[in-house]
């Protein structure tokens, strides 16, 4: 268990009276004021006991798992400020869903060679389960990515014309230069502003409702995300002229593909940043003052991450039993690493290739089928005394 100054930092809101948000210790609270040792000692305990319990809210995330049937009272777990714009947005609702599928996708891409991959559990309305309740690098990747997924599901719907309060970005009008020259805006350029204006109200809403330490983690991810699409617009053109000679160009502005966004967050999850609460509560101190101070673009997070080697339902780990691993790879995929030290599995298949391909006139490639033996490593299961100590 996380000591006591460690506790503190995480949950720095809730310590400054008895009196906190939770109900039931309302009646509690003024025996803070009593001189009493053992009022004082009761206390503390309460309070303890609220600052180690975990947030194991519902999320807005189970939006995906719905699909076509987003029914806003379905949706457990959101906030009146949620509800509402769900209510009052159904089609922003349906591009949300399907842009949750997509980041999870992208998540699970980035972390296909790690020990966590990003794993869902079907029917679970926290959709990744007690991994995430922990403050750590993988939260923090999770809480940046599901807001750039979101940012970037909008914007993409508005330009298709799926979206009634939006469309192409009404500020590309006119002409603009760049260091090629004078363009005219034309076409429809992406109007990243109000995925970013609509992203920030939706999942920063249920944020705003408490006042801790994690709720600002999870705010201050959730702008890296969204800047991070931003951050990747990029300038399209056409030519028009004799012979394309580009004499004159229309030109508009595009998000490049989520795949970038991704690799960027990635890279912000590689550097992340331990910080912990300032005094006052509103923002962050860096843990290691070694270690330089996190800046907006800097994805933060507050604990440890488990090794994720074992089955662990208190922590939410899957362990890494059973998964694929790369024998000649020294890297995160790798059998020595994937495995935790606990061995391997090794199994032959066969699989079916495409062999011997000729080019045949006109426009044709024709090639054969070719049956190859290829072996599959997959990690031992632990040892059953091993596993035990972790569940």
């Amino acid at each position: 268990m996380l000591g006591l100054n460690r506790i503190l930092s995480l949950r720095t809101s809730r310590v400054r009276s008895c009196g906190s948000p939770a109900a039931r210790l309302s009646s509690r609270s003024a025996s803070c004021q009593n001189s009493g040792a053992s009022s004082r000692i009761y206390c503390a305990c309460l309070l303890l006991l609220l600052l180690v319990t975990p947030r194991a809210d519902s999320s807005w995330w189970y939006i995906g798992a719905l699909g076509a049937r987003v029914i806003c009272d379905n949706i457990p777990g959101l906030v009146n400020k949620q509800r509402q714009l769900c209510q009052r947005h159904p089609d922003i609702m349906q591009a949300i869903g399907e842009g949750t599928k997509e980041w999870i996708r992208e998540c699970q891409h980035q972390f296909r060679h790690h020990r966590w991959n990003c794993s869902t559990l079907d029917r679970d309305h926290t959709v990744f389960g007690r991994v995430l309740l922990r403050s750590s690098r993988e939260a923090a990747f999770v809480y940046a990515i599901s807001s750039a997924g979101v940012v970037y599901a909008l914007t993409r719907a508005c330009s298709q014309g799926e979206l009634k309060t939006c469309n192409c970005d009404p500020h590309k009008r006119g002409r603009a230069s760049d260091d090629r020259g004078e363009f005219d805006w034309g076409g429809c350029s992406d109007n990243i502003n109000y995925g970013i204006k609509f992203a920030k109200a939706f999942i920063d809403a249920k944020e705003r409702t408490v006042r801790d330490a994690r709720a600002l983690m999870n705010l201050h991810n959730n702008r890296c995300g969204r800047t991070a699409v931003k951050r990747f617009m990029k300038l399209e053109c056409k030519c028009h002229g004799v012979s394309g000679s580009c004499t004159l160009r229309t030109c508009w502005m595009a998000m490049s593909d989520f795949r970038k966004t991704g690799d960027y967050l990635r890279r912000k999850y590689n550097g992340a940043i331990e910080v912990t609460m300032n005094q006052d509560g509103t923002g962050f101190a860096v843990a290691n003052k070694a270690f330089r101070k996190a800046t907006k673009n800097d994805l933060v997070y507050f604990e440890n991450s488990p090794d994720y080697c074992l089955q662990d339902k208190s922590a939410g780990s899957l362990g890494t039993a059973g998964r694929v691993c790369n024998k000649t790879s020294r890297g995160t995929d790798g059998c020595e690493v994937m495995c935790c030290g606990r061995g391997y599995d090794t199994t032959r298949v066969k699989q079916i290739t495409k062999c011997e391909c000729k080019f045949k006139w006109c426009c044709a490639v024709e090639c054969k089928d070719c049956e190859e033996a290829v072996d599959i490593h997959t990690c031992k299961a632990p040892k059953r005394a091993e596993w035990l100590d972790q569940t």
